[in-house]
């Protein structure tokens, strides 16, 4: 008993130091805190074996069991609404609302717990292409990765707190939704944040490569000396090109493993956020009648939610144009080291290259809707 409790306290010792918070050195400590949260709300079915994803049996069951017991709820309080009337709203927009809200939301979590297995092996294939980038880069992805799936993960638990404790409703059901959907939310924010940083280091590498072509270039009369570095430029090139298809198959595997519920949340949040300025409008006419505290907390708790959700659309659409960008990049370095060269071996190389970049659309997108820039428009207006 005593030496399996030494063991358990070695191996915590040993995870403590392998992972702490904003100090992240590879994609599993980058990822940790995600990880967690998604595993306490039972979407994690898989458990890390030194650098592989393997199912895990126990992981699973609870997962099936908590998505079973939440989507069953969740159809009994459609009933009670749709059919029993037991559940009553004030609003036909109230009840329409909440129907969306709780059918999408339970979508969401069908799709989640169904896409679980895609979902390891794309999270495989990001830590293995990610293997290749510095600590530093990690760490300086941690300060912001860590602070927004942490914060964000607590400021939802206290908004769902207040709503309980001021309004005295049950939201169980409700807060296990928008929880489920805000970290696979958060999980894909964070998987392209690590391929924008893949496209940002092979367009470093490439910058490097025509740095050290034009800096050399006086010492090329020697014949050796040539052939040697256009033996290492060969295979720097080749091995860039080999890493940004698989970058590139990565990014069209993150977009069908999470097309579905990506389409999902971008409707549900425009949704809320339209009901939640309905809901804003009406109630400031209200309080110009009957001004009491329950309407002044209704409205600030409205305004604080429009602003989560803009948030939270305003995140993903900017992190997907901005890795667009960076991929976007690529070929216009590829084209300057191109023109910066003359050896015909390497030239042929780059050609390929440049080929393989513009047939490789390296856009994030689901079910053709290319999340980017316009999300920010949309919800400007």
């Amino acid at each position: 008993m005593f030496c399996l409790l030494s063991k358990f306290r070695e191996r915590a010792k040993y995870e403590w130091r392998k992972w702490k918070l904003f100090h992240a050195t590879d994609f599993q400590s980058l990822m940790y805190p995600c990880f967690i949260l998604c595993n306490i709300l039972g979407i994690f079915p898989y458990k890390i074996n030194g650098s592989t994803f393997e199912n895990s049996k126990q992981r699973y069951i609870l997962s099936t069991v908590i998505i079973c017991v939440f989507c069953i709820y969740e159809l009994i309080v459609l009933y009670m609404i749709d059919i029993s009337k037991t559940i009553k709203y004030k609003s036909v927009p109230e009840t329409l609302e909440n129907n969306i809200f709780y059918i999408l939301s339970g979508f969401s979590a069908i799709v989640t717990y169904v896409t679980s297995g895609p979902r390891m092996h794309l999270l495989q294939s990001i830590m293995k292409i990610s293997s290749r980038l510095p600590p530093e880069l990690y760490q300086k992805l941690s300060t912001i990765i860590h602070a927004k799936d942490i914060f964000g993960f607590l400021f939802l638990i206290a908004q769902v707190s207040l709503y309980y404790i001021m309004i005295d409703m049950d939201y169980l059901l409700e807060s296990y939704f928008v929880l489920l959907v805000f970290q696979m939310d958060m999980l894909y924010v964070n998987c392209v944040c690590v391929l924008k940083a893949c496209f940002k280091e092979i367009n470093k590498n490439l910058t490097n490569l025509q740095e050290l072509m034009v800096n050399d270039e006086p010492r090329l009369s020697r014949q050796t000396y040539h052939k040697q570095k256009n033996s290492f430029l060969l295979t720097e090139i080749k091995t860039l090109r080999d890493q940004h298809l698989m970058i590139s198959e990565t990014v069209q595997m993150l977009n069908k493993v999470f097309s579905l519920h990506l389409l999902a949340t971008i409707i549900l949040t425009f949704v809320q956020i339209t009901f939640l300025l309905y809901y804003g409008i009406v109630h400031w006419k209200v309080e110009m009648i009957l001004s009491n505290l329950n309407h002044q907390f209704y409205d600030i708790m409205l305004i604080i939610s429009v602003i989560y959700y803009c948030i939270k659309i305003i995140l993903i659409g900017w992190t997907c144009e901005t890795g667009m960008d960076e991929a976007m990049k690529i070929g216009s370095t590829v084209h300057k080291v191109l023109n910066s060269i003359t050896d015909e071996q390497i030239k042929n190389e780059l050609q390929q290259f440049s080929l393989q970049i513009l047939h490789r659309k390296n856009i994030f997108s689901t079910k053709g809707l290319i999340i980017d820039a316009m999300l920010l428009t949309a919800v400007s207006n």
